[in-house]
C-alpha cells in the first residue's frame, strides 16, 4: 500500500472513532450513554434514553461518518478494496473508538454509510432484509446480522473478491459485536424495539 492509501485507512478509522452517539447524549443529559439501557453508543440506545430527535441525529451522523470515507476513497483510489478499506477502518474506529477506551457502538448505522456511497444494490439487499426483519419480530439486533449477511452476499456476487473479502471481515465484526444480542435472542428475552423513550 502506498503512504497515501496508509493515511487514507488511519484518518478512517480517527474519523469512526468519534462518538456521536456519546457526545449528544453526554451534552444533552451529562451522563454517560453507556450507563443507560443496553450501554450501546449507538442510535437505538440514544433512542431509547433521550428520544426520537437525538436518536435520529445519532444515526444521521453515524450513518455520514460512514460515508464520508468512501467518498474520498471513490475520489483517489482506483480499486475498489482500496476503497472498501477505508470502509473498514470507518467501521472498526466506531465499534473500537480510541477516544472512548475501545468501548464503541456495534457498527450498523456506519456500515449504512459506507454501501450508501461504495455500492447501493448491497444497501438495498441490507434495508429490504432489515425491515422485513424488524417487521416480523421488532428485533433491531436480528434485522441487523440478518441484512449484514444479505449485504455481504451482494457483494460477494457482484464486487471483486477482494472487496468481498473485505465485506466479510465486516459481517464478522458486526455479528462479533452482537455476541450478546444473539445470546438474548437465544435465550428469548432480547429487547423489542419500540420509538416510546424508557423511563
Amino acid at each position: 500500500m502506498s503512504n497515501h492509501e496508509i493515511l487514507y485507512v488511519i484518518a478512517s478509522y480517527a474519523l469512526g472513532s468519534i462518538p456521536f452517539g456519546y457526545l449528544i447524549f453526554y451534552f444533552s443529559e451529562g451522563k454517560d450513554i453507556r450507563t443507560m439501557g443496553s450501554g450501546n453508543i449507538g442510535a437505538t440506545n440514544v433512542l431509547r434514553s433521550k428520544g426520537k430527535l437525538a436518536g435520529l441525529a445519532t444515526l444521521a451522523l453515524d450513518i455520514l461518518k460512514g460515508a464520508l470515507p468512501i467518498i474520498y476513497g471513490r475520489i483517489h483510489f482506483d480499486l475498489p478494496w482500496i476503497v472498501l478499506l477505508g470502509g473498514l477502518a470507518v467501521l472498526l474506529g466506531h465499534v473500537f473508538p480510541v477516544f472512548l477506551k475501545f468501548r464503541g457502538g456495534k457498527g450498523v448505522a456506519t456500515l449504512v454509510g459506507v454501501f450508501l456511497v461504495f455500492h447501493y444494490p448491497a444497501l438495498l439487499a441490507f434495508l429490504a432484509v432489515f425491515f422485513l426483519a424488524l417487521w416480523l419480530s421488532r428485533y433491531v439486533s436480528l434485522g441487523s446480522l440478518l441484512g449484514t449477511t444479505a449485504l455481504f452476499f451482494c457483494v460477494l456476487f457482484t464486487q471483486v473478491v477482494e472487496a468481498a473479502m473485505v465485506a466479510f471481515v465486516m459481517l464478522l465484526v458486526i455479528v462479533f459485536r452482537h455476541g450478546a444480542n444473539i445470546a438474548r435472542l437465544m435465550a428469548g428475552n432480547e429487547n423489542k424495539f419500540s420509538f416510546k423513550k424508557n423511563v
